[in-house]
């Protein structure tokens, strides 16, 4: 193979996806202008001087190698579809593109169609967009698969329809310097929107391969509660499982009186923690643990209050990690340990204990999700005093940074507005942004302008609901305080999504609004795709920009 070629790159964000020179801006058909003109190789140089002798041979490779590909028509007229531009690739001699017919987006596949099912079409493959078919791609497109993406800053984009992924890449795009979870859906979620694992690893798919997405992205199985989640989405090749050890945290301990914790601590199950009392007593009390800047220090009522709320979490997250390890085999993965959905905040106190026990029954994680100091609500911002929580939280990132190093998660982080600028300071970088109901927020606001209708038919069914579907939720919407759908024109419907108790109103019926409207509200999007890409990118530049700021 000749070597020259590889010289040249091809990225959508630079020079609009003209084939340059690797490193630079200088085109590869400016190059070949001044040698068709008569221009030497060594005044070419003198006049970039940035450039070698063997970048103006590679552009010359890359024109030959350009003049012997064959042409393959995927216009409108020959293949009866729109086209979507970035999913068009070539590899090996066969092209594969995403495309959008009167039935909906199809895979066309020109060359080597083994693996793949579909209809023909003169010498087009048209295939639909089956879990058979995006398996087959992601083997012929790695850059399709999900992988593991470390200590880097990176949010999760949660797709409760599955369609956001394009308009999540578009933000991308736009801010940089972070990396995507695009498939991340937690098993309630999969209940309520009626999906399983396997498709919101697949819709994630066909967003990436629509918008040509090259860098890293991963694929979080959320909120996992016990071993046959975890079975299911290492079957679809998940690379993030986030294990939520919620039900087993004591929330009690954190006001039982001093008597009631002895006898809680006296109880809980030792063998199993591989632990004794007095050892465990031996390894904190009376001991200084130093932290950066400060150092921290249980008392025996510290030591008891941590133990008891938190051990049995610990515990069945240590077991949940030891089957997941064991189930994935030679896969490779990343945990993240939520308690951020228990009823009382993590100390940075408990945060350490947590840590420190996790470390010592061999688990391995690269994010943790405490249950921060004031309030993180659905779908609004942040309730409480800022200064607190950037005092809390700068100790809890101090933690992470010794104790791990692994990344903070901010769990329900959808439009935290005012905490991301703390975050982005005090972790430095070792931050995890998960959100998820906003993206379904923003596709209420892509069809309230132009199908009313269906908004007005959502909005009158979260009120009936809301007081049932909030249960699981930390919500506090007054449904009073939200107008009735004949109380507003059509000019006002979008502004229900301005209103703090609106947002919540909607956010939390999801699961209702999919299974009474869900169709309408898809083929809606379907048909207006562009308006709702725009409202997601507007929504999440807001949302990534200030982790990379």
């Amino acid at each position: 193979m000749n070597p020259l070629p590889q010289r040249v790159s091809i990225d959508p964000n630079v020079c609009f996806g003209k084939p340059c020179i690797r490193g630079t801006r200088i085109w590869v058909s400016l190059i070949l202008d001044f040698l068709a003109s008569g221009t030497g190789i060594e005044e070419i140089l003198v006049e970039y001087p940035q450039l070698t002798e063997e970048d103006v041979r590679a552009a010359i490779a890359y024109g030959a190698k350009m003049s012997r590909e064959r042409y393959v028509d995927i216009s409108a007229e020959a293949t009866g579809l729109h086209v979507y531009p970035r999913s068009v690739v070539e590899v090996d001699g066969t092209t594969f593109f995403l495309g959008r017919g009167p039935e909906g987006k199809v895979l066309g596949i020109i060359g080597d169609t083994e693996g793949f099912s579909g209809t023909r079409r003169e010498e087009t493959l048209l295939c639909p967009l089956t879990a058979a078919n995006a398996a087959a791609l992601r083997s012929k497109l790695p850059w399709l698969r999900p992988q593991m993406l470390g200590l880097k800053t990176t949010a999760g984009c949660g797709d409760r329809l599955g369609s956001a992924t394009p308009g999540h890449i578009h933000a991308l795009r736009r801010v940089g310097g972070l990396l995507p979870i695009l498939a991340q859906q937690s098993m309630r979620e999969n209940a309520r929107t009626g999906r399983t694992p396997q498709e919101v690893v697949d819709d994630a798919t066909w967003g990436v391969f629509q918008e040509d997405w090259r860098e890293p992205w991963g694929a979080d199985a959320d909120h996992l509660k016990t071993t046959q989640d975890v079975d299911v989405c290492v079957e679809a090749d998940y690379t993030f499982y986030t294990v939520d050890p919620r039900d087993h945290v004591d929330n009690a301990a954190h006001t039982d009186s001093v008597d009631a914790l002895r006898d809680k601590f006296d109880a809980l199950p030792w063998n199993d923690l591989l632990d004794l009392p007095d050892r465990l007593r031996g390894r904190y009390v009376g001991h200084r643990f130093w932290i950066e800047t400060f150092f921290l220090e249980f008392d025996e009522t510290a030591l008891l209050r941590a133990a008891c709320k938190y051990e049995a979490a610990i515990l069945h997250t240590a077991r949940m990690y030891r089957h997941l390890t064991a189930a994935a085999g030679e896969r490779p993965f990343e945990l993240e340990v939520s308690v951020d959905e228990a009823d009382t905040p993590t100390s940075p106190l408990e945060h350490f204990f947590i840590a420190t026990e996790l470390r010592r029954l061999g688990v391995e994680w690269i994010s943790l999700a405490p249950r921060y100091i004031g309030r993180f609500e659905k779908g609004v911002d942040y309730i409480g005093d800022l200064a607190q929580f950037e005092a809390d939280f700068a100790q809890h990132a101090a933690i992470a940074r010794v104790v791990g190093p692994y990344k903070l998660s901010l769990h329900s982080g959808s439009d935290k507005f005012s905490v991301y600028p703390i975050a982005a300071r005090q972790a430095k970088g070792l931050v995890h942004l998960k959100t998820a109901g906003t993206s379904y927020l923003e596709a209420l606001r892509a069809i309230a302008p132009v199908e009313p209708g269906l908004f007005r038919s959502i909005l009158a069914l979260a009120h009936e609901q809301y007081g049932e579907d909030k249960a699981t939720y930390h919500v506090s919407a007054d449904p009073a305080k939200v107008p009735l759908p004949d109380e507003l024109a059509d000019s006002q419907l979008s502004g229900v999504l301005d209103l703090f108790d609106g947002r919540q109103l909607l956010h939390v019926t999801y699961g209702s609004a999919l299974e009474e409207y869900g169709e309408e509200l898809v083929a809606a999007l379907d048909a207006h795709e562009e308006e709702h890409y725009q409202a997601l990118e507007t929504h999440f530049v807001k949302h990534l920009q200030p982790f990379v700021a």
